[in-house]
């Protein structure tokens, strides 16, 4: 089969598209025929060896993938052959064909085609686990995404509406992205590229929530950002630390989470999928149960042949994809 294969950490010149061994599925184990894959802002990290979690090398990078079930391992129930179905796991999404655990197989409704699919799963478990689990997520509650325009953005805005979010406040850098947001349902959108923003991100997230702040705050970029949004929340107000898209791992003075009765917390979203693949299982049932009934649908900025993984690469990394990114494989009916 052919796969995108990282012989060497650092630069994409250590990357190629080349002749990989097909896998083979082993007890409790499904293998399915790759047809989308979803690209992340941490396979760029993975790349460049820059991720918390390592793999051996040589290995094939991905987190995601979308497909049909080609075979199964021994003592595997509930999938037949031919399934639909989508998957996250730690790497080896980037390639024509993937063996996973059966506990990590998501199987997909009619209606909701490759791409699609793919594009929902780890983002949108993502945002998901964020805003129900560690932000507790109460109906009416305002929220504020940073890093809008990624995946991890869109999805948590597309979510909280879908939850029942009071109003859903976008922050991404300039102005180009705003059309995509308003179209994910972002109830008003700042613009986070200023020289005040210490000052200014509050003063507009208080003009716009009658001067209360608001009540959660979703951090996949960290950096510059991190102060002035911590400096937005509302009186028992919940910060999600995601990712530090933004460079720069911040800090916070424990005081002042003392003082204004808030919160931060961190969620790692793969260890949802090792400690509890149940719970996965039934968040991302959740989750195509509202696309397929028309709560949402994933904002898919490209899709590309997964030969050209490349400019999907680049695009993560410069911070120019707006939504998912998608790789397909070849003859894919996605």
């Amino acid at each position: 089969m052919k796969a995108v294969v990282v012989c060497e950490l650092g630069t994409l010149n250590g990357v190629s598209y080349t002749d990989w061994p097909d896998p083979t599925p082993g007890p409790g184990a499904v293998l399915i025929a790759v047809e989308a894959i979803e690209t992340n802002y941490p396979d760029m990290l993975v790349v460049e060896g820059r991720y918390q979690k390592r793999p051996p090398l040589p290995f094939v990078p991905g987190k995601g993938a979308a497909g049909r079930v080609a075979a199964v391992g021994a003592g595997v129930v509930g999938f037949e052959l031919g399934q639909r179905v989508a998957t996250q796991v730690e790497y080896g999404a980037y390639a024509e064909k993937l063996c996973v655990p059966a506990a990590t197989c998501y199987p997909v409704p009619d209606g909701i085609g490759a791409v699609e699919a793919t594009a929902a799963v780890l983002a949108y478990q993502t945002a998901w686990f964020a805003l129900t689990d560690r932000a507790a997520m109460r109906a009416g509650e305002n929220v504020l995404v940073l890093g809008a325009a990624g995946g991890v953005g869109i999805a948590a805005i597309q979510l909280a509406k879908a939850l029942g979010a009071g109003r859903v406040i976008a922050a991404t850098r300039g102005t180009a992205k705003h059309e995509a947001l308003a179209r994910s349902g972002a109830d008003a959108i700042l613009d986070a590229d200023r020289p005040d923003l210490r000052e200014a991100l509050r003063r507009d997230v208080h003009a716009l929530t009658d001067g209360r702040g608001v009540d959660i705050v979703i951090d996949p970029v960290g950096g510059a950002l991190f102060e002035p949004a911590l400096r937005c929340l509302a009186w028992r107000g919940r910060l999600v630390v995601i990712g530090f898209a933004g460079g720069e791992i911040p800090t916070v003075k424990a005081n002042y989470l003392l003082l204004k009765n808030i919160a931060v917390t961190g969620l790692q979203a793969s260890d949802y999928r090792d400690r509890d693949p149940a719970l996965t299982v039934e968040a991302q049932a959740e989750i195509f149960r509202h696309i397929a009934e028309g709560a949402f649908r994933p904002v898919i900025g490209a899709v590309l042949p997964l030969a050209r993984f490349r400019k999907a690469l680049d695009a993560l990394r410069d911070g120019r994809a707006v939504g998912k990114i998608v790789l397909v494989t070849e003859g894919a009916a996605a």
